[in-house]
């Protein structure tokens, strides 16, 4: 079978891929099992909720057996983002303490630094500084440095749901020295999608107190804060370093088409090509990075949609920036040469 990544030649950057690792020692958390009972939850809008033959089309164009069964090993990560013409992959431990009763990570920064140093030229540093109020600013201020330091790491997340709201206060030196030192923060924004996380401390409109104070930080906003998009797009047109992220959305161009028509529709409309960014929140499974490589390289905004919205179409230009060449520029990586292993 011809591999997906020589039906184009964006160069792509996945900001959002998850480490999930080995649950069997946390799984008896209460708030693990409240955690598992929300993703069987979110099954039914990404999948089971799509008409049947949206569905088939999903599946039609070459999916795998290996890439509908979940694998954690990172040559199978590899495989997908060959496949799919994936270059870059930011790695993404996952913290989510709050499910442990803050007793311990999922995944630490430090297992995923082992896998990145293995394939350093596919794959980048992105700790995981959360949670910043629970763990003590000074400490996360002391981690920060020395990702950046000693690690020359660029890319940083940070989930709000475990933690407290984006726009607390009392997080301010945290923002303060990540603007100082250049990096680019990915912020989790919108609904949790999984409890025990907080909704209500990772609404978009806090980002506007948090641009407002440091309006050199590089902040890339995850999820496009869904369900809040129209707010996100607001903050994001008046914040020139405000980012918005597609991740876990883009499927959606081939299961929901008007739904996503209107996410990236309004969003090129309010916020510019120029700041959106790709990703596929990837979790494990390859299926996930083949619906974000594929909704956004075949998806077209309806006609109607342009007309009676005022949506512009979106032009292979769009698409190169959107994949990767946004996020390279904040992250100083050369795009003149794809990655991939053909």
């Amino acid at each position: 079978m011809a591999t997906e990544s020589k039906k184009d030649n964006f160069f792509k950057i996945d900001p959002e891929p998850h480490l999930i690792g080995n649950m069997e020692h946390i799984n008896h958390f209460p708030g693990v099992q409240m955690w598992w009972k929300a993703i069987d939850n979110i099954s039914r809008p990404l999948f089971l909720g799509t008409h049947p033959t949206l569905l088939t089309k999903m599946y039609e164009a070459g999916i795998e057996e290996w890439e509908a069964i979940k694998n954690d090993d990172p040559k199978n990560l590899l495989r997908a983002m060959d496949k799919y013409g994936v270059d870059i992959a930011c790695l993404l431990p996952e913290s989510m303490m709050d499910t442990t009763g803050y007793t311990s990570r999922w995944v630490s920064n430090g297992e995923m630094a082992k896998i990145v140093e293995s394939n350093p030229d596919r794959f980048m540093y992105q700790p995981n500084v959360s949670p910043v109020k629970h763990k003590g600013v000074k400490n996360t201020i002391k981690e920060l440095e020395y990702w950046v330091k000693e690690k020359g790491a660029k890319i940083f997340k940070l989930y709000p749901p475990e933690d407290t709201y984006i726009n607390d206060p009392e997080i301010w030196p945290f923002y303060e020295k990540a603007q100082e030192l250049g990096i680019v923060l990915d912020i989790h924004t919108g609904f949790c999608w999984v409890p025990p996380g907080k909704s209500k401390y990772a609404l978009p409109i806090q980002l506007d107190d948090v641009a407002r104070d440091f309006p050199e930080l590089k902040i890339v906003a995850f999820h496009m804060g869904y369900p809040y998009c129209d707010d996100l797009n607001m903050i994001a047109m008046g914040h020139p370093n405000i980012y918005v992220c597609l991740s876990l959305l883009v499927p959606w161009a081939l299961s929901a088409p008007r739904k996503f028509a209107k996410i990236i529709g309004e969003a090129l409309r309010w916020v510019g090509p120029d700041k959106i960014i790709w990703g596929t929140d990837y979790a494990g499974y390859g299926a996930q990075i083949a619906g974000a490589a594929r909704g956004l390289r075949e998806f077209q905004l309806p006609e109607d949609l342009q007309l009676q919205y005022g949506y512009p179409p979106i032009t292979d230009d769009d698409r190169r920036k959107i994949f990767g060449e946004n996020l390279a520029k904040l992250l100083g990586i050369d795009t003149s040469k794809r990655r991939i292993s053909k």
